[in-house]
C-alpha cells in the first residue's frame, strides 16, 4: 500500500455510457427530453394535486410528496450527466462525487420508505373503508412522510460517512456517469470491509424493512377484492392500487439490485441506475396520471383555470 500516494487522488473520472463523440451527442437529445418530461411531469402533478381540493386525500398526499422526490432524484444526476455528455473532460472532485452520492442516496431511499407507506394507504382504504379517516389521520400522513426522510438521511449519512474516510490512492476512473456509493470501493486503497458490510445491512434492512410491508398490505388487499362479489366492485378495488403496484415494481425491480449486488463495471449496473433513477421517475407521473381517472379529471380542471383558452 503505498502510503506516499493517498493525498494525490482529489477528483475522478466519470467514464459515463460511451466514449464516441456520436453516441454521446444522441444520449444528450436522449436523456434531454427523458428529464424534461420528467421536470414537467412531476412538477405538473404536483401542481394539479395542490389546486384540485378534490385531491386532498391521504393517498394524493403521498403521491405529492412522490412527485417531489422523483424530480429530486432524477436532477441529482442528469443535469451533471448531460453536462459531462458535452465535455471533453469527465471529472467531478471527490466532495462533490460523496455529495452527489449522498442526494442518490437520501432520496431513493426516501422514495423506498414512501411507496411502502402508500401500500399501507392502499390497505387501509380497500381493507378498512370506514376505519380510512381514523387510520389516515392528517397528522400521521406528516409524521410518515417526516420519518421516512429522516431514516433515509441517516442511512445516506453513516454510509457517506463511511465513504469520505476512504483514501483513493490508485485508479481515478468511475465506470459510471454518476457517483454512486458502490462505485467508490473499487477506488479505494483502504480496507473497503466495513463499507461494504455497512451497506449491504443497511440495503437490506431497507430494502427488506419497506418490501415487507408491501408484501403484507397486498397480500390483505388482494383477500379482500377475492372476497367481493361483483366484478365491478372487484375492478374497482383493483384500479386504486394497480397504478402503485407498477410503481413498486420498476423501482424495487432496478433500485435494491443496484446497491445489492457488487459492482464489477458491469452495463446492467448502469442500466439498473438508469432504471431507478431517470426512467422510473419519468414514468411515475404517467402511470398515476393515465391510470387515474380522479388525476385526469381534476387536471383537465386545473388547466382549464390556467388556461382559460383551453376549455
Amino acid at each position: 500500500m503505498a502510503l506516499g500516494n493517498r493525498s494525490t487522488i482529489t477528483e475522478f473520472f466519470l467514464l459515463g455510457l460511451s466514449v464516441n463523440p456520436h453516441i454521446q451527442a444522441l444520449f444528450f437529445v436522449l436523456f434531454l427530453n427523458i428529464y424534461l418530461l420528467t421536470i414537467m411531469g412531476n412538477l405538473l402533478l404536483l401542481l394539479v394535486i395542490r389546486a384540485d381540493s378534490h385531491l386532498h386525500t391521504p393517498m394524493y398526499f403521498f403521491l405529492s410528496h412522490l412527485s417531489f422526490l422523483d424530480f429530486c432524484l432524477s436532477s441529482a444526476t442528469v443535469p451533471r450527466m448531460l453536462k459531462d455528455l458535452l465535455s471533453e473532460i469527465k471529472t467531478i472532485s471527490v466532495r462533490g462525487c460523496l455529495a452527489q452520492g449522498f442526494f442518490v442516496f437520501i432520496t431513493a431511499g426516501t422514495e423506498a420508505f414512501l411507496l411502502s407507506v402508500m401500500a399501507y394507504d392502499r390497505y387501509a382504504a380497500i381493507c378498512h373503508p370506514l376505519l380510512y379517516g381514523q387510520m389516515m389521520r392528517k397528522q400521521l400522513c406528516v409524521q410518515l412522510v417526516l420519518g421516512s426522510w429522516g431514516l433515509s438521511f441517516l442511512n445516506a449519512l453513516i454510509n457517506i460517512l463511511l465513504a469520505a474516510n476512504l483514501d483513493f490512492c490508485e485508479s481515478h476512473t468511475i465506470n459510471h456517469y454518476s457517483c454512486e456509493v458502490p462505485s467508490l470501493f473499487p477506488l479505494s486503497c483502504s480496507d473497503v470491509s466495513t463499507n461494504l458490510l455497512v451497506l449491504l445491512c443497511s440495503t437490506l434492512l431497507h430494502g427488506l424493512g419497506t418490501f415487507f410491508p408491501i408484501i403484507s398490505s397486498y397480500g390483505c388487499i388482494v383477500s379482500t377484492i377475492l372476497h367481493i362479489s361483483s366484478t365491478s366492485g372487484r375492478s374497482k378495488a383493483f384500479s386504486t392500487c394497480s397504478s402503485h403496484l407498477i410503481a413498486v415494481i420498476f423501482f424495487y425491480g432496478s433500485g435494491f439490485l443496484r446497491y445489492l449486488v457488487p459492482t464489477s463495471g458491469s452495463p446492467l449496473e448502469l442500466i439498473f441506475s438508469m432504471q431507478y433513477g431517470m426512467i422510473t421517475p419519468m414514468l411515475n407521473p404517467l402511470i398515476y396520471s393515465l391510470k387515474n381517472k380522479e388525476v385526469k379529471a381534476a387536471a383537465r380542471r386545473t388547466l382549464g383555470t390556467y388556461l382559460p383558452c383551453s376549455r
